[in-house]
């Protein structure tokens, strides 16, 4: 797994080895950020479910202002921080090791950006967009990548379902505020 572009393009990331893992694939990676690519310069990304970081590694290297990665895994932690660390990204970025809830509760940032890739089948997602617009922006997005099976509600506060992409068996689905929709 590497870095896209931008800054950093090129450096290898690390990731966590083990069957509870599932990394944004390279291809799926690409595919948001040509999604949001004249987006994300200068912008607040928020990545959510972390893992490696490299989704908000990615913002920062082609961009980003800042970016906050929150997992409550403590191996994940780490690896984002080493990442971050390898990459030169550190002073941009924000690393909380809690689980998204909690985060959610005490955060008083909007953000423009944010990206949800939660354990698959748990109805994590459904739950975190519930919580998600009071923290964003009017004029920002929230990006989702589930499994095609998962459905999703495509209204959540004022964020509707802006629009949806299929890769093999991964949706990712795009909100906006419902004043912002082209």
């Amino acid at each position: 797994m590497r870095v896209i572009t931008g800054a950093a393009r090129g450096r290898r990331l690390l990731t966590l080895e083990g069957e509870d893992v599932r990394p944004t694939t390279d291809r799926v990676k690409e595919a948001v950020f040509s999604i949001i690519q004249f987006e994300t310069e200068g912008r607040a990304f928020l990545d959510l479910f972390a893992g490696s970081g490299q989704m908000g590694i990615e913002a920062l290297s082609r961009g980003a202002k800042e970016a906050v990665f929150v997992d409550s895994a403590k191996k994940s932690v780490e690896i984002i921080r080493k990442n971050l660390q390898s990459t030169n990204l550190f002073s941009a970025a924000s690393v909380f090791q809690l689980d998204w809830q909690s985060f959610l509760a005490m955060n008083t940032k909007r953000f423009d950006i944010a990206f949800l890739d939660p354990p698959y089948g748990k109805g994590i997602l459904q739950d975190a967009l519930q919580m998600l617009p009071d923290h964003m922006k009017e004029t920002g997005m929230i990006i989702t990548e589930n499994p095609l099976n998962e459905e999703i509600l495509s209204n959540f506060a004022d964020f509707v379902l802006d629009r949806q992409y299929r890769y093999g068996k991964i949706r990712i689905s795009t909100y906006r505020h419902k004043d912002f929709i082209s």
